[in-house]
């Protein structure tokens, strides 16, 4: 019992943090994109001073003022935007590492695409979430970085390409998180390697009496500003591998990839617009979103696997079995839970308003019941959760026979 309530409690609270922290990560970001929107020149600010901004909030009134570079002195204190981005991604990593990784069998792998060992599909993920930064940050240091249309349009094009690499790689769920957690490591590291060490650069001169380069503040405005179109779309992968409609068929992965990119990316640009100016706000963005939305709907819809011969054959499954050196359930067990929970968790669910089984799990032949046996242990055995409400009526014997399996080893 305490392995399977660790692997819960570290789930619950790796993402517990992880969530906190991209809260607060997103939430400065789009805090400043609009600060820096809302600035207006002031008559007679003092040298440097490229605007300011009044704001209301929490009872009080705030004057915030920004410098085209630098203040010609360094303050009593500086407030350094950091630490929100670096443990998002920390937590995100190690949740990739709890979950993706410490389970590859499960999440991971799917012999259907590629038959992999655990650890060359967790040395793959981690090696090109390396790669992801490498390619990039290269991108922004070429001469594309003076063209920034250019430059979107190439970074565009390399996280779809990748997005195809993983859906040849890994299973549609991983594919879909690793999507994610690359274009997280290309904001994470825009922070990390480039816009600290720029401010760090501004203020050693300062210090020393030099008159700051202005390019540190224009780089790293440049890598702020992709963090800013980068982020619904980052959620939008994280929060897709629960919904197993966004990633049943791996072919059209970078599509869907393509389409939440563009929805996301134009979203930001109507507020960025906006927030400089009301009058001028491009509303034609939210069609367009819109439609990309509406057409990653029906690219999931219409090439969603409808029967087992789609799916993959029952040689996968039992690929998956061998991978993951598991044994096949009891022939009593097999019929409890194809019995009680099969009419939700089939390739064909038969229980009505359902039509895909949730979150992806398969309960409907022994090879899929062996591959879920933990699983099974959380939600139908220690915690009673499945049945929901017990709608099936599973019985306490069964549950029992339930528990004394989950009990046997592998």
């Amino acid at each position: 019992m305490l392995d399977a309530y660790l692997l819960e409690w570290g789930s619950l609270l790796l993402r517990w943090l992880h969530v906190i922290a991209g809260i607060a990560w997103i939430g400065s970001s789009f805090f400043f994109m609009h600060l820096d929107a809302s600035l207006r020149p002031v008559p007679g600010a003092p040298k440097g001073v490229h605007g300011a901004s009044w704001q209301v909030h929490g009872g009080g009134f705030y004057a915030m003022t920004k410098y085209t570079v630098a203040p010609e002195a360094m303050p009593a204190e500086l407030t350094w935007h950091k630490w929100q981005a670096y443990w998002t991604w920390f937590s995100g990593f190690f949740l990739l590492v709890w979950i993706y990784y410490a389970q590859a069998e499960l999440y991971l792998i799917d012999p259907a695409v590629m038959t992999l060992p655990k650890w060359q599909a967790a040395l793959i993920g981690i090696g090109s979430l390396a790669l992801g930064w490498a390619v990039y940050d290269g991108l922004c240091r070429s001469p594309l970085a003076r063209n920034d249309n250019w430059l979107a349009l190439f970074g565009f094009g390399f996280v779809v390409a990748m997005s195809f690499a993983f859906s040849q790689v890994f299973s549609g769920r991983g594919a879909m998180i690793h999507i994610g957690a690359l274009m997280a490591t290309m904001m994470a590291g825009n922070v990390l390697m480039v816009i600290i060490p720029n401010q760090r650069k501004v203020v050693a001169d300062l210090i020393a009496g030099r008159t700051p380069d202005p390019k540190y503040g224009k780089i790293g405005k440049q890598r702020s500003t992709h963090n800013n179109y980068i982020t619904l779309p980052v959620v939008f992968m994280m929060l897709a591998n629960h919904y197993p409609v966004t990633y049943a068929n791996n072919a059209v992965i970078p599509v869907i990839t393509a389409l939440v990119i563009v929805a996301g990316a134009l979203i930001r640009h109507f507020y960025n617009v906006r927030h400089m100016d009301h009058a001028k706000s491009p509303w034609w963005a939210w069609a367009v979103a819109a439609l990309a939305v509406w057409l990653a709907f029906w690219v999931a819809m219409a090439s969603s696997p409808g029967g087992r011969e789609r799916l993959g054959l029952k040689e996968r499954d039992v690929q998956r079995v061998q991978l993951a050196g598991l044994a096949l359930p009891p022939a009593h067990v097999a019929d409890i839970i194809t019995g009680r929970c099969s009419m939700c968790h089939a390739e064909t669910p038969g229980w009505a308003g359902i039509q895909i089984a949730p979150k992806g799990v398969l309960l409907d032949s022994p090879e899929r019941i062996a591959l879920q046996k933990d699983a099974i242990r959380m939600q139908a055995v220690l915690t009673h959760a499945m049945p929901p409400n017990n709608l099936t009526e599973i019985t306490a014997d069964e549950r029992r026979a339930l528990a004394e399996w989950v009990r046997a080893r592998r």
